[in-house]
């Protein structure tokens, strides 16, 4: 897992050079939006629980994906969901912590399309949670905050669209 120091240092020093401007403007960014990273995700773990109740209604809980042959239909299913919604708020608050999305690569975009294939979980229903949690996480951390945040939650939806 990288962090956006460790992704610039290790440019650098692949490339047996100093740090130069472009990558001190780099570093400079990730520490000055350092403090509004950690308050986000303060509010983001304090509030997870609700986060990921009102994403859940509002993306796919009166959907067809919960009536009866939908693919949440069972409690099962649904709950299997849920712990998936869980998991893309928490992982995209880690990257945004980190300023870097390559621990999304490593631990919820790779595998996750053969899975979700064997499954039968769609994809486009996916999305629309994910889209859900990224509205109600900005609307719980502000708006500067909330478009920080928001990268993250891209990132994963335009991986799973891609997987398609």
């Amino acid at each position: 897992m990288k962090d956006a120091i460790s992704v610039v240092i290790d440019k650098y020093d692949a490339q047996g050079q100093y740090l130069d401007s472009a990558a001190v403007e780099k570093l400079k960014a990730y520490f000055a939006t350092g403090e509004l990273r950690i308050r986000a995700a303060a509010t983001i773990s304090a509030n997870a629980q609700t986060i990921i109740k009102e994403a859940t209604a509002k993306a796919l809980l009166y959907s067809s994906l919960t009536r009866t042959g939908g693919n949440m239909y069972y409690a099962r299913r649904f709950a299997a969901c849920i712990r998936d919604m869980e998991y893309f708020l928490r992982y995209a608050t880690f990257a945004m912590v980190a300023g870097e999305t390559s621990l999304l690569d490593e631990y919820v975009l790779g595998g996750l399309r053969e899975t979700y294939v064997s499954l039968g979980v769609p994809i486009d229903a996916t999305i629309k949670g994910i889209t859900a949690l990224r509205e109600i996480v900005s609307s719980a951390v502000g708006p500067q905050a909330g478009s920080e945040m928001a990268k993250y939650f891209d990132y994963l939806s335009k991986g799973l669209q891609q997987q398609q």
